[in-house]
């Protein structure tokens, strides 16, 4: 039988897993990012079971980082007999994602004053 190592969150990962979704982060993406940040490669069923994810879980939220360019996979044969595993791994520093979020906020935030502006606007 084959025996795995898995990673659980500490509370300082689960803190910032908590700070991630309230700036506005999807829970899973937010889980996945402090997850791969803290290994240096991990298979999606690694991510699972650190992360406490289901697999449809897991994969959505892979496809959603993948699109924005912020991990990458690989693919290694199995050690049986079927399809090859997936490891998956940050593609940018965290620092690089976090200038992201904290663009996107800004956006947000200036989005919501040019209409607060424009309703003043009407209604004065």
């Amino acid at each position: 039988m084959k025996q795995e190592n898995v990673q659980y969150f500490t509370e300082k990962e689960e803190e910032i897993v908590n700070l991630l979704i309230e700036i506005g982060t999807k829970k899973n993406v937010a889980k996945v990012l402090v997850f791969l940040d803290n290994i240096p490669e991990a298979t999606s069923h690694a991510i699972e079971r650190g992360t406490n994810l289901r697999q449809p879980e897991v994969n959505i939220t892979m496809h959603y980082l993948m699109d924005r360019g912020w991990i990458r996979s690989r693919e290694s044969k199995a050690e049986s007999q079927g399809r090859p595993v997936k490891i998956y791994e940050l593609a940018k520093p965290v620092a690089e994602i976090m200038d992201s979020f904290e663009k996107e906020s800004e956006d947000r935030a200036n989005n919501q004053l040019k209409l607060i502006k424009k309703l003043r606007d009407y209604i004065s």
